[in-house]
């Protein structure tokens, strides 16, 4: 534990007893009352998520829009200003480097929010790969981000939000917003398949947007709620989790991708190996009917059943 990398909220997640475990690099808070609890609030009420441990990165510059058209799997040109696009990376030989979250800003502008456990081989792999005019920033160290989910999220950030989010669509975010007189930016935005935002500041302010939820949420029933919780909840909707559902060994059409992956309107990295090839890999859900917990590595069986 001692050489895990730990959030800025990580004296929080003590005082509140979380069970804290490693992942991705990081000490994170697996539950704090209990996984089904912090799971029936997000499903009823509203739960807080730490989820600092993501990677952010800036990419600006005059080519920027033309390096991640390369860069991603995606149509950058379909991305307005103020809106957030979901993506990939993939290697020259179709396997997937990070599935990613885009944030335009402007025109050549903008943000990444990568995987916690790919940050540096991310960082790495882009950088590895610009050869145009383009500013190239890792900011994860300096950025916190939390996930305020559920069916009562929106009127507790409306009261607690010093600034109007009533019009805010699902996949744009604002910037310069407030909370508890701190700045950061609110996109409408979540990995948990319920109404729901992300909260992006300094890791210096995070502690008190962090205590302004959590206080102002209390007539919401808010509960502050794991990854254990997150993983059950991202499962029950079918989002892709790297390392676990996708990863290298795999391409976007065997990744369950194919509606993100813009073969026509973009010559990404890794598009010569997806072209006109027959795969025979797919990933598929399936549901199980007894009180057991499919296991990552577990084989299964198919069987002929009359």
């Amino acid at each position: 534990m001692n050489t895990l990398l730990k959030t800025s909220l990580f004296k929080k997640h003590v005082i509140l007893k979380a069970n804290m475990q490693p992942f991705g690099n990081y000490v994170m808070p697996i539950s704090y009352t209990g996984i089904l609890d912090e799971y029936t609030a997000v499903r009823n009420t509203v739960g807080l998520f730490d989820v600092s441990h993501m990677g952010e990165f800036l990419i600006s510059g005059e080519k920027a829009d033309d390096f991640l058209q390369y860069l991603t799997i995606n149509d950058i040109s379909k991305l307005k200003n103020k809106q957030i696009q979901y993506s990939a990376m993939c290697y020259e030989n179709g396997g997937i480097v990070d599935d990613i979250l885009i944030y335009k800003n402007n025109k050549n502008d903008y943000m990444l929010v990568v995987n916690a456990s790919n940050i540096s081989k991310n960082y790495n792999w882009i950088k590895s790969k610009i050869t145009c005019d383009v500013d190239f920033v890792n900011i994860s160290n300096k950025t916190s981000l939390i996930a305020l989910q559920g069916p009562e999220s929106f009127k507790l950030m409306s009261v607690i939000s010093k600034t109007d989010i009533s019009n805010l669509e699902y996949y744009t975010f604002l910037n310069n917003c407030n909370i508890a007189d701190k700045k950061c930016v609110i996109s409408r935005t979540g990995y948990t398949g319920e109404f729901g935002f992300e909260i992006y500041a300094d890791n210096k302010d995070i502690s008190i947007i962090w205590d302004e939820l959590i206080s102002g949420g209390q007539s919401y029933g808010i509960l502050p709620a794991g990854l254990g919780c997150r993983d059950i909840l991202r499962l029950e909707m079918g989002y892709a989790l790297y390392g676990n559902d996708i990863s290298a060994k795999f391409n976007p059409y065997e990744s369950g991708l194919s509606w993100i992956t813009k073969i026509k309107n973009n010559n990404f990295i890794g598009k010569e190996s997806l072209i006109n090839k027959d795969f025979k890999r797919k990933q598929i859900a399936f549901e199980m009917i007894d009180r057991c917990i499919p296991r990552s590595g577990y084989s299964i069986e198919i069987r002929n059943i009359k």
